[in-house]
């Protein structure tokens, strides 16, 4: 069976089982992967690890893959016709890089220009954490956010940048554990370099 074949069969099972169901599988693997390192499941501090690990994959970390998760997001008529451009930075997400399955986390900052309808702000938030939370690489996040909240706020104009630390670079490899990676998403307005400069310019005022 083909790689890509084997992966979407395996797509479509779990869309069909529980979480109780997916915590017992991937609990039985991870038990198999600590079993290979070595590792002691008699022990009374390592024992419970495979379900800790599984419930946790399954309710926390990965739970942006159930979609079922996604935040419903509130949109008001822009009563007081706010045109200019509105800024939300500092968000903070927590995500996992898919080629190592360790935690890269940091700062997102969007920004948008309303036109008919505005947002609840605090959805903004539960956009950028509900899409971090799978495996994932940087580029492919920002993108993400950037065409959900042109999606959902039915609007073109739309920034986004992402300032991340990876735990793959810190505690792997080169082992530095200085460097941020940035990635940004410049759509709309913010393709104007004078517009995507201001932007640029209010992350960095406190």
């Amino acid at each position: 069976m083909t790689q890509p074949l084997c992966q979407s069969i395996l797509a479509n099972v779990s869309h069909h089982l529980s979480d109780s169901q997916k915590i017992e599988i991937i609990a039985k693997h991870f038990e198999l992967i600590m079993e290979t390192l070595g590792l002691d499941l008699e022990d009374e501090s390592l024992r419970e690890t495979p379900f800790r690990i599984a419930k946790m994959y399954v309710k926390e970390i990965f739970s942006g893959l159930d979609p079922s998760t996604k935040p419903h997001i509130t949109l008001f008529e822009n009563k007081n016709g706010y045109s200019e451009m509105l800024v939300e930075k500092d968000i903070i997400f927590n995500s996992y890089c898919e080629h190592h399955f360790v935690p890269f986390f940091g700062k997102a900052h969007v920004a948008y220009y309303p036109h008919k309808r505005i947002v609840g702000l605090s959805k903004l938030n539960r956009i950028v954490q509900y899409l971090a939370k799978k495996p994932q690489v940087q580029e492919r996040l920002t993108v993400e956010i950037g065409n959900v909240i042109e999606r959902e706020l039915q609007t073109d104009d739309v920034a986004v940048v992402l300032e991340g630390k990876h735990l793959c670079i810190a505690s792997r490899g080169v082992e530095d554990v200085n460097s941020v990676t940035r990635t940004s998403y410049f759509n709309g307005k913010f393709a104007e370099r004078e517009i995507r400069n201001e932007f640029l310019k209010q992350l960095d005022t406190k």
